[in-house]
């Protein structure tokens, strides 16, 4: 899988893509054996591991950005957490995996938030995979009871935060799930309408899941014939490829 930046879009207002009193639709992917939703959230619940996986929330950008004197809508934060407890609360998973930048910068008043999220599912199993935006101290994570790594490898499936390229996913120790690029797939209309639209990549050897943060940007890739592309749309994810 090759990726090229084409263009990106900044988004700093609720995500039109997902409406959490709107009833959604997964849409069921086998991977080598394992039997994944991909989930108009912008998450994966992972069936035989009873996982859910997401990358990029970028908790406390909201609180970075405002601190710097950005107009930002205080809620955004509250409302990505209310995403995740929905998802909890739906598919009952005893893990989340986290693909990296959980935390977006320096401690905040945001990440009180965090702990109070945490407070409501002691019992969670919470994993982070550690991300270029996470440089929270690690005792941080650890008196919450999140567990940190570099990578970890889980059934067939190696867990990190960069994609690999194509000479180091020939070495990988599994099939590579992976984020930080918060992918994007540019659809165009038959009268040049155009829109960017998060979306779920699948290469040969790794996936590239779109950011689970509604305060991030996308950017459109560049992919292989070969790669199967899931947009997510506003309550459901369809494949264009």
């Amino acid at each position: 899988m090759k990726f090229q930046l084409r263009h990106s879009i900044f988004v700093i207002k609720t995500n039109p893509y997902f409406c959490p009193m709107a009833p959604t639709t997964a849409l069921s992917f086998n991977l080598l054996g394992q039997d994944l939703l991909l989930l108009p959230q912008k998450a994966i619940y992972w069936q035989q591991e009873k996982a859910l996986i997401v990358a990029d929330v970028h908790l406390g950008k909201v609180g970075h950005f405002r601190k710097a004197g950005i107009a930002v809508p205080r809620d955004m934060e509250q409302n990505d957490l209310a995403v995740l407890s929905d998802l909890v609360d739906e598919y009952k998973p005893e893990k989340i995996l986290f693909l990296g930048d959980l935390f977006h910068s320096d401690k905040n008043a945001d990440w009180d938030w965090f702990v109070l999220w945490r407070r409501q599912f002691p019992k969670l199993q919470l994993m982070l995979i550690r991300g270029n935006h996470d440089i929270i101290h690690d005792s941080n994570y650890i008196d919450l009871d999140v567990s940190l790594h570099d990578e970890l490898t889980i059934g067939p499936f190696l867990m990190l935060h960069h994609p690999l390229t194509e000479l180091a996913l020939k070495n990988a120790a599994g099939y590579v799930f992976c984020g930080h690029i918060h992918p994007g797939i540019n659809l165009t209309g038959r009268a040049r309408q155009s829109v960017t639209l998060p979306c779920f990549a699948f290469g040969d050897r790794q996936v590239v899941l779109p950011s689970f943060g509604k305060f991030t940007g996308r950017v459109a890739i560049r992919n292989l014939q070969t790669d199967r592309i899931f947009a997510v749309l506003q309550n459901k994810v369809i494949a264009v490829r």
